[in-house]
């Protein structure tokens, strides 16, 4: 097994969308209770710190091998994407240093039940995240998975793909982000 230092950047507004079920005060009214409970959409620590989850960067990356289909030299038509799905293990959160309460929110007219062009539209309240950094550990337990390759799937992960809620991968923009450094131990 390998582990990989990775030195993150963004490059775009990062934005999460957490699910919670925070209960609605007695008669609040829906924009009230929005911007009452926004901010639970983030991911963040006993402290109040913002994260990013493990599996988002993973998973991240398992797309980012299914998107580019590179073939495994020697290996025929066999592509990385398996290997990227079974083969890496991030255990550890991106750590941001950023409190819950310097993240801004960022009011959107949105379809109700999310699904576009449903009808019905209300107003949602999402953090913003305008720039980020981090180190994220990856364990690579598969050898196919090289250094170099490991760097050109993380550099389009970052391109195409990205992390959070409005993503590449989703048809938006935000959660981009650029690799600074790859250290491999």
């Amino acid at each position: 097994m390998r582990t990989a230092v990775v030195e993150l950047e963004s490059v775009s507004p990062y934005s999460q969308s957490r699910f919670h079920e925070t209960a609605k005060i007695e008669r609040e009214l829906a924009d009230a209770y929005e911007a009452r409970t926004w901010k639970q959409r983030l991911h963040r620590d006993a402290k109040g710190m913002v994260f990013i989850p493990p599996m988002s960067l993973k998973n991240c990356l398992a797309e980012a091998a299914k998107y580019m289909g590179i073939q495994i030299p020697g290996k025929g038509k066999s592509n990385y994407t398996k290997h990227f799905e079974a083969g890496i293990l991030i255990f550890e959160p991106i750590e941001l240093g950023i409190h819950a309460d310097d993240v801004n929110g960022e009011w959107l007219f949105l379809d109700s039940n999310g699904k576009k062009g449903s009808g019905t539209r209300v107003k949602r309240c999402y953090p913003r995240i305008d720039h980020w950094s981090g180190t994220a550990l990856i364990h690579v337990l598969d050898e196919i998975i090289t250094e170099d390759v490991l760097l050109k799937h993380l550099e389009a992960a970052g391109s195409f793909i990205g992390m959070g809620r409005f993503r590449p991968r989703n048809g938006c923009f935000y959660g981009r982000f650029k690799v600074n450094s790859l250290s491999w131990k």
